[in-house]
């Protein structure tokens, strides 16, 4: 166990060795009323603008408590959460901390005394149910489920249509059937109809969810890639794509960025999160719709739905545990105020149930041509399979980066899922 904890921290760029996993004892709370807190988290326009709002909120109500929000590369949130914890004490690191959900697991199931628990405080059953996993450990809530990575497939209706289609005829397809509309628009117009980063597994992660399925088993720890229907067709569909000629290659966030802004690929498949980013280009407005995430042919699992990132909120056992749960309750909890006003400064969906309605959801956006997106969003949010991301998702994604490119250059697609596998196993005893 020592071991694969080892392992799993080195994978989230740890910087020595696992200790017990302790630390709760020298850094067991004294005051948890203690009325200043501090929050770390990432992405001043997204994260750190929800918290300034939620900030404002609540001190309102409560004037005497002090909030400081420092904002950290996501990266550095884990450098420093691993450094600090593996000393042993929780001092220096902050009250309340924003972690991915593809990592929560690791920090949870390796510090089990370092986090406070929220199930008494919080309702679990007003968050969507496929945040409830990641941010739980043997039915004990930790996480306060914060932002929906709720997937959809962003279109260029002015491209669609000089190819003879509209928005319907992608709605609820499969990605055999996107394909084949593809390479049509890439024919009739000479746009690609998506970037690929080949480097970034997203892509095949959103299939997976959209089945049920994910690179490990259920228990969150042994790998799963070797029989797993769902990887198969997964790699099978990504290599389809690949072999399309109607992809636009990307080494960067950047160069994502660019390729729909610039109007050179008609459809974005990904996380809502990059909505912002596609209205940067006011150019385009009224050029876009979105649709549900496309579905696998062959998985009789998959369904038109998926996530891809999404992050929540953790509270510290350390001084000021108190006020920092009860910040969280009062704010991302419960305060359905707090979601609408994400939804409109800056267009961030939660996934707390309550705040899924209301006049900024259903409000029409002109840059989607009057489309009630948030409202879409919301709907598809509820369709999400529940999965078990667990401990190594990344570092069973390193493995399969390398294996992914092999399938691209030819190797037979059982010898790439065995080999990963065979990998996997070794690496994450």
């Amino acid at each position: 166990m020592k071991k694969m904890i080892m392992l799993l921290l080195a994978s989230v760029l740890v910087l020595s060795a696992c200790s017990s996993g302790g630390g709760a004892k020298e850094g067991a709370a004294s005051d948890p009323n203690k009325k200043e807190i501090t929050i770390w988290a990432w992405d001043p326009n997204f994260n750190i603008a929800a918290l300034e709002i939620a900030k404002e909120l609540y001190t309102a109500k409560n004037p005497d408590v002090k909030i400081n929000i420092v904002e950290y590369a996501q990266n550095d949130i884990v450098q420093k959460l691993n450094t600090g914890l593996n000393s042993g004490t929780t001092k220096g690191l902050p009250n309340i901390v924003l972690i991915e959900d593809y990592r929560a697991q690791n920090f949870l199931q390796a510090y089990p005394d370092s986090f406070h628990e929220m199930t008494n405080t919080i309702d679990t059953s007003a968050f969507a149910d496929y945040k409830i996993g990641p941010t739980s450990v043997d039915g004990k809530q930790y996480g306060v489920p914060f932002d929906s990575g709720v997937t959809g497939l962003y279109v260029r209706t002015d491209y669609l249509e000089q190819a003879g289609y509209t928005p319907e005829d992608l709605t609820n397809i499969t990605w055999d059937r996107y394909i084949e509309i593809g390479k049509d628009v890439k024919a009739k117009t000479g746009k690609d109809f998506l970037s690929q980063d080949p480097n970034d597994l997203g892509l095949i992660r959103m299939m997976l969810q959209s089945a049920g399925s994910w690179y490990l088993k259920e228990d969150g720890k042994t790998p799963g890639l070797a029989g797993n229907p769902a990887l198969k067709e997964a790699l099978e569909t990504y290599k389809k794509l690949m072999d399309a000629n109607m992809v636009t290659m990307t080494s960067d966030w950047s160069q994502f960025l660019s390729a729909f802004n610039s109007g050179n690929v008609a459809t974005v498949p990904t996380g809502n999160w990059i909505t912002p980013s596609v209205k940067a280009e006011a150019s385009q407005s009224g050029k876009w719709a979105v649709v549900p995430f496309p579905k696998m042919a062959g998985n009789p699992n998959s369904v038109n739905a998926s996530n891809l990132g999404g992050s929540s909120w953790y509270v510290m056992n350390m001084d000021g545990q108190d006020t920092a749960a009860d910040f969280l309750k009062q704010t991302f909890g419960t305060d359905t105020q707090l979601y609408q006003q994400m939804i409109t400064k800056i267009g961030a969906i939660g996934s707390l149930k309550a705040a899924a309605t209301g006049p900024a959801y259903e409000e029409g956006q002109e840059f989607f041509g009057g489309q009630k997106i948030y409202a879409d969003f919301a709907k598809w949010s509820e369709q999400i399979p529940n999965v078990n991301y667990g401990l190594h998702t990344y570092a069973i994604e390193d493995i399969l980066a390398v294996e992914v490119q092999n399938y691209m250059n030819g190797k037979d697609i059982d010898s790439v899922i065995n080999d990963a596998q065979a990998q996997a196993e070794a690496q994450l005893k």
